[in-house]
């Protein structure tokens, strides 16, 4: 009975977990909710090493060996992800479990499709198209297979709401939908499921950037919650998609949004 109990509360015990972009926003969040309920993570950055290193003493100071360690890789670069899952295995000497996609770009100026340049077009696919398939792809073929193998990956309600000046966003993110319900069906006979998480406005750096207090005010007004959402609000989503009771879930796109679309 007590391991059943145990089960319940720590439904990820010692499975492996890579979170990209989990230095920051929504990405941390989900790092550190996935190692709350039993998971050994990778927190990965781009940039921001020491944001990263906070993340992984957060998980690591109630435990007595490391359960996080700290990888940087930029994800639109095929090279580094593959390092960064090779790393994953080393640090922790087991197959890798789940893949969170996290890592994503947004240009603040909200150019309309007329005035987006072509840098700004494809930095916004390097990163979260390229990247979502580089990730994507290395999981589909080194997750462990058999059972509690996760595929997540970070879309955007924007693809729902395709509202002006998120032309290439938008577009990235769609992408990234259709990739993944293909790769469920593709992943046949493994038991890996692959679904998409796409939050709405969530109170972060990457949603505050470039947009004025009434702007935030007017999308504050149209979620029925009457709210921005929080990183809290997505991380137990992400945690049930990872967990074995979400088995059933696979190849679908949940919005979370508060009703916003």
């Amino acid at each position: 009975m007590a391991s059943n109990l145990n089960s319940q509360s720590v439904p990820l015990q010692d499975r492996v977990a890579i979170v990209t972009g989990s230095s920051r926003g929504i990405g941390r969040e989900i790092a550190l909710h996935l190692a709350s309920l039993g998971a050994r993570l990778v927190v990965n950055y781009t940039s921001n090493s020491a944001q990263a290193d906070s993340v992984a003493a957060q998980i690591n100071a109630n435990s007595a060996t490391p359960r996080a360690v700290v990888v940087q890789a930029d994800v639109s670069d095929p090279l580094q992800v593959k390092s960064l899952f090779d790393s994953a295995e080393r640090a922790f000497d087991s197959p890798i479990h789940i893949l969170v996609n996290s890592a994503g770009v947004l240009d603040g100026a909200y150019p309309s499709v007329a005035a987006t340049t072509d840098d700004s077009f494809d930095r916004t696919f390097a990163v979260n198209a390229r990247g979502a398939f580089a990730c994507a792809r290395e999981a589909a073929n080194r997750l462990k297979r058999g059972g509690g193998g996760r595929i997540i990956l970070l879309s955007s309600s924007q693809v729902a709401a395709l509202r002006p000046g998120f032309g290439a966003y938008a577009a990235s993110k769609a992408a990234v939908e259709a990739m993944v319900k293909v790769l469920a069906k593709e992943l046949k006979g493994t038991q890996i499921t692959a679904n998409c998480v796409a939050p709405g406005p969530i109170a972060t750096d990457m949603f505050f950037e470039g947009k004025s207090e009434e702007t935030v005010n007017r999308i504050v007004q149209e979620c029925p919650l009457g709210r921005l959402g929080e990183t809290k609000d997505v991380a137990p989503v992400v945690g049930f998609l990872a967990s074995d009771a979400a088995e059933w879930v696979n190849g679908q796109i949940v919005r979370v949004n508060g009703g916003y679309v």
